[in-house]
């Protein structure tokens, strides 16, 4: 997937609303899984992993070729790792039977000491999910199978309830199901969703929202619109909007004079994602980059630049 901005997209972050949830920042990788060279992805985990990064992910679509089996490689690369969280960025449901893919992440998050995390989406590329051997699904059925799947994946993890799972669904019938493993810490299930009707599943139902910069039509402005759809269903759940982090896939290049959009120097680069995440509520930024000096650069000029500069506005009342 190319998370590279649009040159015609607006991605100017001025708005007569603001926001900020109050989340501590993240800053993470979405790595390529290709499998030729058959290390590199591996290694581009190590090297956010050593460059101090939060998180590395890696795109699921089982249906590529040319790309490793994404739960295989984050398992291996959860091991050659130390510190840093992995998760797909995001999960193929329509091949991840929900149950199952339960139990493969409380297993890896258990074995690493608690550093995985679940992306998931609803699906997409219907063509290559069928000549997998994998459901059709039209956009409604899609997100319906997604809310019955989050709910027999926490029913899985949730050790403390007595007696088997059961979820009847239109698309996933679980019946009797045994509970556990447990993952060693609360693992985020964070969704890939753009139209109203999966953000308001969001709000309803995951730990965090992740979108990517070059799927929004009109821009960063758009982020706010699709914010309130999640605001709106999460306080229409009970929750309150801050329980849902808010990722965004970005991209960009570093160059000596500013020329767009995270398209200059690291200083810009922080000023612009400071005021995306005072703007927009925006927590988490994940950089495509299969490039060892852009993230390291990222992680040692950009990542703590923007972190001062939030909370040095935080400090002031700003966007409060």
């Amino acid at each position: 997937m190319n998370t590279g901005t649009n040159s015609g997209t607006n991605t100017g972050a001025s708005t007569d609303v603001t926001i900020d949830y109050g989340h501590d920042l993240l800053f993470g990788t979405f790595v390529t899984p290709t499998n030729h060279p058959v290390h590199q992805a591996v290694e581009q985990a190590v090297v956010a992993d050593r460059a101090g990064l939060d998180l590395v992910t890696f795109q699921d679509h089982p249906y590529v070729a040319r790309f490793h089996d994404t739960s295989t490689l984050l398992a291996y690369a959860a091991a050659r790792t130390e510190r840093i969280h992995l998760s797909a960025n995001v999960t193929n449901l329509p091949l991840r039977p929900p149950a199952v893919l339960a139990r493969a992440i409380a297993t890896l998050d258990l074995l690493s000491g608690g550093r995985i995390e679940l992306g998931i989406g609803a699906g997409a590329f219907w063509d290559g999910v069928a000549g997998m051997g994998g459901p059709r699904r039209g956009p409604g059925e899609s997100i319906e199978a997604l809310e019955e799947a989050i709910a027999i994946i926490r029913g899985v993890w949730n050790t403390g309830e007595s007696g088997a799972l059961s979820v009847r669904g239109q698309h996933y019938d679980v019946r009797g199901a045994k509970r556990g493993p447990a993952p060693a810490h609360p693992v985020g299930i964070w969704v890939g969703a753009y139209k109203p009707r999966i953000l308001r599943l969001v709000g309803r139902a995951a730990d965090g929202w992740l979108p990517s910069i070059q799927y929004l039509q009109k821009g960063l402005p758009e982020l706010a619109e699709m914010n309130s759809h999640i605001d709106e269903s999460a306080h229409a759940a009970g929750r309150e909007p801050r329980d849902i982090r808010r990722f965004l896939n970005i991209g960009g290049q570093f160059a000596a004079q500013g020329r767009g959009f995270l398209q200059g120097p690291p200083s810009q680069w922080a000023e612009e994602l400071a005021e995306v995440a005072l703007t927009y509520g925006t927590s988490g930024f994940i950089l495509a980059s299969d490039d060892t000096a852009l993230t390291q650069t990222f992680a040692a000029e950009v990542a703590p630049a923007v972190r001062e500069l939030v909370a040095d506005a935080r400090g002031t009342g700003r966007h409060e």
